[in-house]
C-alpha cells in the first residue's frame, strides 16, 4: 500500500480511527518552525513576532473550520486535554457545593475517566446515560436525568469505534433549557464531516490533530464567549490564560495546515469518497461471508469512513493475525492475554460473541479501491478458515 506522498510501502491502512498519517503538506508547513524560526511568541523582536503570527495564522484556519472565530480557539497537547479542561474546568468552576455532570456509556476514555477523576477527587455526581442499539442517546433520556445540580454535558460526536453521529444540536437544546454547559468531544467528526459550532449550539468543542493528518500531540479547544473555565495550567497567562506555557508554534502550524486541507477536501466531497470506498467495502465482505457479516452501529447516521463488522464464527483478533497484510482494529481490547468485549459494543447490547467478532475497519485520504478490493479479498479469506462453532467464536488460531 502507497501511504501518503508513495513514501513508504507497507500493509493496507484500514485504521484512520485510531490515527492518521501526517499529509507531507503538514510535515512541510511544520519544518521551518523546527529550524529558522525559532522564537517565542511572547517576545517582542522579530522572531518573537514572526513566531506570534504562524501562531494567530493557524490558530484563524483552526477557528475557520469549525464556524467561530480565532479569539475562541485554545491550542492544547491532546484531545485528552481538551476534553480535561473542558469537563473538569467547566465543573469546577461552577462553583457550587456538590456539580452534577452527564455523559454517557459509550464516550472516549478520555471523558469517562475525567468524569470518574471528578467524582474520586472532588465529589462530584456523574451520571451515565445509556444508549439503544445504535449507541445513540435518547434526548428525552437526558431531559429525565437533570437535576438542579447539573451544570455540565459532555456527549460526542460520533463514535470511535462505530461511527454513530449523535443528535447533538437536540441534546444541547435540552442541556440550555436546564442551563448547564454542553461540551462535545469532535475528535472523529471533524474533517470528515461540515462541523459549525453555532448550528450544533455547542459550548465547548474538542479537536485532535492526529484524527485530521497532522501529528500526534496537538489539539484545541473550542470555547463559546462566557463559558467559565477553571485552568488546567497556571503560569504565564497563554491561550487566553486557560493554558498556561509557551505555546508549541510548530505543532500548532501543523493543525492550522490540517485545518485548511481539511476545509478544502470537505468542498470537493472527499467525505463522499470515503463513503463510497467505505459501502465498496461492506458489499464486498457481505458478498463474501453472506450473512455472517453484521453491522455493528447505524446504517447511515455514522461517519463517512467508518464500517464496524462482526464475522460471526471468528474472534477478530485471531482472524487479524491470519493477515498481517492488513491494518486495522478489533473491536475488543487484549488485556492480560486475555480477550475481552468492547465496553461500546457491550453498552449497546451486543453479546460478547458478537463484539469479540467485531472489526472497526476504518479509511481515509489515501485509500483506494485496490486497497479495499484487496482488503476484503483477505479477510474474506481468513473468514472461511475460521473455525466455526455453534455457540459463535472460533476455539483456535485461524490457520
Amino acid at each position: 500500500m502507497a501511504v501518503p506522498g508513495g513514501l513508504v510501502d507497507g500493509p493496507i491502512y484500514l485504521d484512520y480511527n485510531a490515527t492518521t498519517p501526517v499529509d507531507p503538506a503538514v510535515a512541510d508547513a511544520v519544518l521551518p518552525y523546527l529550524t529558522s524560526a525559532f522564537g517565542n511568541p511572547s517576545s517582542a523582536h522579530r522572531y518573537g513576532t514572526e513566531a506570534r503570527g504562524a501562531l494567530d495564522h493557524a490558530r484563524a484556519r483552526v477557528a475557520a473550520l469549525i464556524g467561530t472565530s480565532a479569539d475562541r480557539i485554545v491550542f492544547t497537547g491532546s484531545g485528552s486535554e481538551a476534553n480535561a479542561l473542558a469537563i473538569r474546568g467547566a465543573t469546577l468552576a461552577a462553583r457550587t457545593g456538590w456539580p452534577h455532570v452527564i455523559t454517557q456509556r459509550t464516550e472516549h476514555p478520555a471523558v469517562l475517566e475525567s468524569c470518574r477523576a471528578l467524582a474520586s477527587r472532588h465529589g462530584v455526581d456523574v451520571t451515565y446515560l445509556p444508549v439503544d442499539g445504535d449507541g445513540l442517546v435518547d434526548p428525552a433520556a437526558l431531559a429525565a436525568a437533570f437535576t438542579p445540580r447539573t451544570v455540565l454535558v459532555s456527549i460526542m460526536a460520533a463514535n470511535n469505534e462505530t461511527g454513530a453521529l449523535q443528535p447533538i444540536p437536540e441534546l444541547a437544546r435540552v442541556t440550555h433549557e436546564h442551563d448547564a454547559v454542553f461540551h462535545c468531544d469532535a475528535a472523529q467528526a471533524v474533517g470528515k464531516l461540515p462541523v459549525d459550532v453555532t448550528a450544533l449550539d455547542v459550548d465547548l468543542l474538542t479537536v485532535v490533530g492526529h484524527k485530521m493528518y497532522a501529528p500526534k500531540g496537538v489539539g484545541a479547544l473550542y470555547v463559546r464567549p462566557g463559558v467559565r473555565l477553571e485552568p488546567l495550567v497556571h503560569g504565564g497567562g497563554q491561550e487566553h490564560g486557560l493554558r498556561a506555557g509557551t505555546e508549541n508554534v510548530a505543532y500548532a502550524v501543523a493543525l492550522g495546515t490540517a485545518a485548511r486541507l481539511a476545509a478544502d477536501a470537505l468542498v470537493a466531497g472527499e467525505h463522499q469518497r470515503v463513503r463510497t470506498l467505505r459501502d465498496r467495502l461492506h458489499a464486498r465482505l457481505r458478498a463474501g461471508l453472506g450473512e455472517r457479516v453484521r453491522l455493528n452501529g447505524p446504517p447511515t447516521s455514522r461517519l463517512p469512513n467508518t464500517l464496524n463488522v462482526s464475522v460471526d464464527g471468528v474472534r477478530a483478533h485471531e482472524l487479524l493475525a491470519a493477515i498481517p497484510e492488513v491494518a486495522t482494529s478489533t473491536g475488543s481490547a487484549c488485556h492480560s492475554g486475555r480477550d475481552m468485549p468492547s465496553p461500546v459494543l457491550t453498552a449497546m447490547g451486543l453479546p460478547a460473541e458478537r463484539s469479540l467478532a467485531a472489526l472497526r475497519l476504518s479509511l481515509g485520504r489515501w485509500s483506494t479501491e485496490e486497497d479495499v478490493d484487496r482488503a476484503a479479498e483477505l479477510i474474506t479469506a481468513a473468514g472461511h478458515g475460521a473455525v466455526v462453532t455453534h455457540s459463535g467464536p472460533a476455539h483456535r488460531a485461524l490457520e
